[in-house]
């Protein structure tokens, strides 16, 4: 049997993919909903009103990603393809973390914080994302 775009041969992959994406909508409906305890979650004690706006504004994108990749739960090559952007977007904001981390702006601790649970995503997401185009193990 030749696989199919909607079969997948992996389904720790495609659990993995599909757990993330589950994950990430719970996060960005969090941070929306709760925002300020969210932020002190991260480090974040007394966040002004821009800090809030980013956050909300990081919150749905979180959101919309996680759909994103729940929509494509029974396509392996669009889950993939969810699954790589999400881990780019997660990969950029290790990005901009150790930037500030590096700039020495008074961040250094919430960029700690931070870092690594951005680092597990990626790998995570990384390998999730190898599995999938692979199309099974």
């Amino acid at each position: 049997m030749v696989p199919t775009p909607s079969s997948s041969n992996d389904p720790l992959a495609r659990n993995g993919a599909l757990a993330i994406a589950a994950g990430r909508l719970g996060l960005g409906v969090a941070i929306c909903a709760f925002t300020r305890p969210a932020l002190a979650g991260l480090g974040f004690n007394r966040p002004d009103d821009a800090t809030i706006a980013l956050a909300r504004l990081a919150g749905g994108r979180d959101i919309a990603l996680g759909l994103h990749g729940l929509a494509a739960r029974d396509d392996r090559e669009r889950l993939a393809h969810s699954s790589m952007i999400a881990t780019a977007v997660d990969a950029g904001d290790g990005l901009a973390f150790a930037a500030a981390l590096a700039s020495g702006d008074g961040v250094g601790k919430r960029a700690l914080l931070n870092v690594p649970l951005i680092a597990v995503a990626v790998v995570a997401g990384s390998f999730v994302t190898a599995r999938l185009r692979q199309g099974g193990a």
